[in-house]
């Protein structure tokens, strides 16, 4: 049987708010990720170290490291400690899941890498303060070592903050992640079920007409403007070496502007479908659907701006969220089964062909449609259905 991914503890959410820094406050928050990225960059060295002369290096002598460097070194101990603790366990933790990884002798392409050194031009400033690091003043976020920083306040925070990472993205602007503990808001019991499978011409398929949600298209829309900006981008691409001139730099801000905008538009329509099917239905029957075989096929770039990862990742925060039940079904056979009589094909339909006959009950319905009973009975939220069972011969 699939087990419903839990959702009695949402655990935490993350709130994330605009800042305003003043030229006072962007150079101290610049020394404070100069003196984190030296940190990292240390770590990274000794580490590497370790696993040359097969060496220990675990969190313990890290913090140890970090400790000597700030009593020996001026400069390093004029930050605060708060965020550069909080980067030697980051890297800590990075260390040991690629260390993990490569114990488990995954594939290559499924190993987490081994943390690498943050360059100055390349890397986007990134500090985490724990409870002791910050407080909210007068609707200002004070950090440890003097830094006062104005929020755009678009929304109230539910709870007191246990942390906030203050980062720069890459079209340079500054955002406050706060964690919070994650409101539950119940939704009123609607005795309905839904079956959910994933698509590249629909995102979703569902058992309901009503809630399929048609691929946005958003990249394919945005897809002739990019490449004009990539176009300004080859043309003003400086020599090897050499910074890049100020029509450069403004190019490929248009372009990071561009992606963003796309990617904020996938989410958005995420969102507003996973509310829907989440407020008309109590149980959901999800295809547990890993895209990333889709990046090596002629598919890619339709798969992509389906965003099928993105929707699926927000139709779970908010069946969380919502305290609705969720079971996530795995994706085998799902287009050979039946979702009438349980009956599987002998062969594996061919992608062209997007009608699905069952050649025991006579049943014929659209591929994704049926997929998406399948879902439904896998999960047992159909008891009219058979769970992958055969049906009986007739006599004779």
């Amino acid at each position: 049987m699939t087990e419903p991914v839990e959702a009695e503890d949402p655990g935490y959410a993350r709130f994330t708010y605009r800042l305003r820094v003043s030229s006072t406050a962007l150079a101290k928050l610049l020394g404070e990720w100069d003196r984190c990225r030296w940190v990292w960059n240390e770590c990274t060295a000794r580490s590497k170290k370790a696993r040359a002369e097969d060496d220990k290096c675990g969190p313990a002598r890290l913090d140890k490291m970090l400790t000597e460097a700030r009593n020996h070194n001026p400069w390093l101990g004029d930050g605060s400690s708060v965020p550069q603790q909080q980067l030697v366990r980051d890297f800590g933790k990075s260390r040991a899941k690629a260390l993990k990884d490569i114990q488990a002798r995954l594939p290559m392409r499924q190993r987490a890498g081994m943390p690498k050194y943050k360059k100055k031009a390349k890397a986007d400033p990134s500090l985490n303060y724990t409870r002791r690091g910050f407080r909210i003043k007068d609707g200002r976020l004070c950090l440890a070592g003097g830094i006062s920083l104005s929020v755009v306040w678009s929304r109230g925070l539910p709870a007191d903050p246990s942390s906030v990472r203050i980062y720069r993205d890459s079209l340079g602007h500054w955002y406050a992640s706060f964690v919070v503990p994650a409101e539950v808001q119940p939704l009123p019991e609607t005795g309905a079920a839904i079956g959910i499978d994933w698509g590249v011409k629909e995102t979703a398929t569902t058992t309901s007409d009503a809630h399929d949600l048609p691929s946005p298209e958003h990249g394919k829309k945005a897809a002739a403007k990019l490449a004009h900006y990539q176009r300004m981008m080859v043309r003003r691409k400086p020599a090897k070496g050499k910074p890049g001139s100020r029509g450069y730099r403004a190019a490929k801000k248009l372009t990071a502007k561009l992606y963003k905008k796309v990617v904020r538009q996938r989410q958005d329509t995420g969102r507003k479908w996973a509310k829907q099917v989440l407020r008309d239905h109590d149980a959901l029957a999800v295809e547990d659907f890993r895209p990333k075989f889709l990046a090596k096929s002629t598919m890619a770039r339709k798969a992509a701006d389906a965003a099928i990862s993105a929707t699926k990742h927000e139709l779970i925060n908010m069946a969380r969220k919502h305290q609705r039940t969720l079971y996530l079904v795995h994706p085998s056979y799902t287009t050979m089964d039946c979702g009438r009589c349980g009956t599987r094909a002998k062969h594996a339909l061919p992608l062209s062909e997007r009608t699905y006959t069952c050649t025991a009950c006579g049943a014929a319905s659209p591929r994704d449609k049926n997929s998406a009973h399948v879902m439904l009975v896998r999960a047992g939220l159909n008891p009219a259905g058979a769970d992958r069972g055969r049906p009986d011969r007739p006599p004779g």
